[in-house]
């Protein structure tokens, strides 16, 4: 019966949203994901706000557009220039320990004069303010020793179940990026196949009408007409 209430209160934490405390420190900071329509010879850049000492996960996908490939450039608070990438098609970078600050995310079109882009980015945060958070399970069950479960043995698979949670989270949303590129791809494909079959067809038939035209003329009769 002790364990079930302790069950009962500790899903009821996790269920619930966290109540504003006083002195308590700011809410951690969300992962995110983005997609956005780069134009041609255009450059733009993004700011994220970081805690000190934790896990920053950056992965860009070009989803769109010619050559499917962009400039990206990461730079820390302090301007120091992190990543540094030309023409790529995606990539995938980690900073840790990050600073406290506003991290500089850039994507860069310049080198393209006609083709658009289209850019999907995900952010990735793994701060140690969630471990802390954490450690508040135990306040909402009764101490430790009265449980039939171990509260350490339950704050370990929830860590586990959520940690494997986030990453397939993390590659669903990848593939649906994937995905994207791949339909885009195709999809371009399909229209310049049916625009050269197109012509194709109208140059046979223009062909066919001119070798038509070309016969007959050989099979006229040419003899003038008796007066």
């Amino acid at each position: 019966m002790m364990a079930a209430g302790a069950a009962l209160a500790l899903a009821l934490w996790l269920l619930l949203p966290p109540t504003g405390v006083a002195g308590a420190g700011p809410p951690p900071i969300q992962d995110g994901e983005f997609t956005f329509l780069l134009p041609a010879g255009r450059k733009q850049c993004f700011y994220q706000s970081a805690p000190a000492n934790a896990s920053l996960e950056t992965e860009y996908q070009v989803i769109g557009g010619a050559g499917l490939d962009v400039d990206f450039s990461l730079e820390s608070p302090q301007g120091v220039l992190l990543v540094s990438e030309a023409r790529k098609a995606d990539g995938m970078h980690t900073v840790e320990p990050t600073e406290a600050g506003d991290y500089k995310l850039c994507f860069d079109n310049s080198f393209s004069t006609i083709s658009e882009k289209l850019v999907f980015f995900e952010l990735i945060f793994d701060s140690l303010q969630e471990d802390e958070e954490v450690e508040g399970w135990a306040e909402a069950v009764e101490p430790e020793e009265m449980l039939d479960v171990k509260m350490e043995d339950i704050k370990e698979s929830i860590e586990t179940m959520r940690a494997r949670l986030e990453r397939s989270i993390q590659m669903l949303t990848l593939l649906r990026a994937l995905e994207a590129r791949d339909r885009n791809l195709q999809e371009g494909n399909l229209e310049r196949v049916t625009f050269w079959s197109a012509v194709n067809v109208a140059v046979l038939l223009l062909v066919a009408v001119a070798q038509v035209c070309t016969l007959k003329r050989f099979f006229q009769d040419k003899r003038p007409v008796p007066t």
